[in-house]
């Protein structure tokens, strides 16, 4: 196998949406029910293999957002994907996250991301986004994971999904002249 590669991604969306229970999920295969707030930035690694390839990923689970406060784009820097994450029992979560992403693809282009639709594991009634919305999205060309911090459902396959997508993002842009060294 080849050397280890790290790569920068970042989780982004609303207050309370679940991104630290979707990472302590993903890295230490935990969910606790209190809700921890995120100030600013907390990293985690997690190694896995994608395509044949050792990964470090270097998770970046940003602070939550709302209406009054911007993407603060600075973290964004070097990353290599995203996970926009949105809670299905509150809707207007779904907006901050498609907001978002449109803030973050102005500052890191055309990059790998997965919508991670959070609390799948709750009663279809408790969910207040609706399927009209997720259809958009998709044919917008998004892909969206309905995702469970607290089952895991849908947790690893996010992580491993972007992580491919990612791969293969590089590869195909990858310069002529380093396919023909390598």
């Amino acid at each position: 196998m080849a050397s280890v590669v790290q790569k920068k991604i970042c989780l982004l969306g609303a207050f309370a949406v679940g991104k630290t229970s979707l990472v302590m999920r993903y890295v230490n295969s935990i969910f606790g029910e209190k809700y921890h707030t995120t100030v600013g930035v907390k990293i985690d690694k997690k190694k896995l293999v994608s395509n044949g390839q050792e990964i470090t990923l270097m998770i970046w689970d940003l602070a939550g957002q709302d209406d009054l406060t911007r993407l603060r784009t600075s973290y964004l820097r070097g990353v290599a994907g995203y996970v926009i994450v949105a809670d299905g029992t509150r809707p207007f979560s779904l907006n901050t996250a498609i907001n978002m992403h449109k803030e973050a693809r102005e500052y890191t282009g055309d990059v790998p991301f997965i919508v991670a639709i959070n609390k799948a594991d709750l009663r279809k009634e408790q969910w207040q986004v609706e399927a009209e919305q997720i259809k958009a999205l998709e044919d917008s060309g998004a892909t969206i994971i309905l995702t469970s911090a607290k089952t895991g459902d849908g947790v690893e396959e996010t992580f491993q999904l972007l992580t491919h997508n990612i791969l293969e993002s590089e590869s195909e842009n990858k310069p002529l002249d380093d396919i023909e060294n390598s």
